[in-house]
């Protein structure tokens, strides 16, 4: 255990220390490797960084040690305090850890629950209405103040009961001076929608996106945006 960790006690990271208080669920979707906890002290998404695609045929969870600066969990966590001291609609960060072992390390991520909140491919699947443009005016947001979101897609948008956007997932994000990477964000995002929405009529698809656009383009203070094709 090292950094962050040290102030607040390993056993918060392991979610068999929550299971066996009955403080533990999990996180529908992903790779199983997400838990919510929740006490009377504490509304937490705990994580557990796994590897996707032909890498975890190599190693589901281990990463190739390159210095504490380089672990994920903790390069995750200083972007999220970064944008949440902005005032930026991310989960507040509140713990991360690493274990290293030879030139592997494993590591977790421990961020605070956005309350009453449902991803927005949860609203696609469900049939239900999606704020498109405030969607938008979010991701925006995010753009602008050079945020590169390197997963942003359906999974990672939520929304809560009042209609407020968040992002989660920072893993890999950065922060960027202007560039192509945020029509390629765009471009991801439209591409992770058509896949979830692929029993949606095409028309519908173009108005949904076009009302995203809008909302993209409106707060951008008159300023050239990208274009997803």
């Amino acid at each position: 255990m090292a950094g962050l960790a040290k102030r607040v006690g390993e056993s918060i990271f392991e979610p068999s220390y929550w299971r066996r208080s009955g403080c533990l669920a999990a996180v529908d979707g992903g790779r199983g490797s997400a838990w919510f906890v929740g006490t009377e002290t504490c509304d937490w998404v705990l994580r557990h960084y796994r590897r996707g695609g032909f890498a975890a045929k190599l190693s589901l969870d281990r990463y190739l040690w390159a210095g504490e600066a380089r672990v994920r969990a903790f390069a995750e966590w200083r972007l999220l305090d970064a944008l949440w001291r902005r005032g930026l609609p991310v989960a507040e960060p509140i713990a991360a850890r690493y274990l290293r072992r030879g030139i592997a390390y494993r590591c977790d991520l421990i961020t605070r629950r956005v309350a009453d909140a449902r991803p927005l491919s949860a609203l696609l699947t469900s049939g239900q209405i999606a704020p498109w443009a405030a969607i938008g005016a979010a991701v925006a947001a995010l753009h602008r103040e050079g945020v590169d979101h390197a997963d942003l897609n359906a999974h990672n948008v939520l929304i809560d009961d009042r209609g407020r956007i968040s992002f989660i997932d920072f893993d890999r994000g950065r922060l960027r001076t202007p560039g192509g990477w945020s029509a390629a964000n765009l471009q991801r995002l439209q591409r992770s929608l058509a896949k979830i929405g692929a029993a949606t009529p095409t028309a519908a698809l173009g108005r949904h996106w076009e009302a995203f656009m809008q909302g993209y383009r409106g707060t951008d203070d008159g300023r050239t945006t990208p274009q997803a094709s």
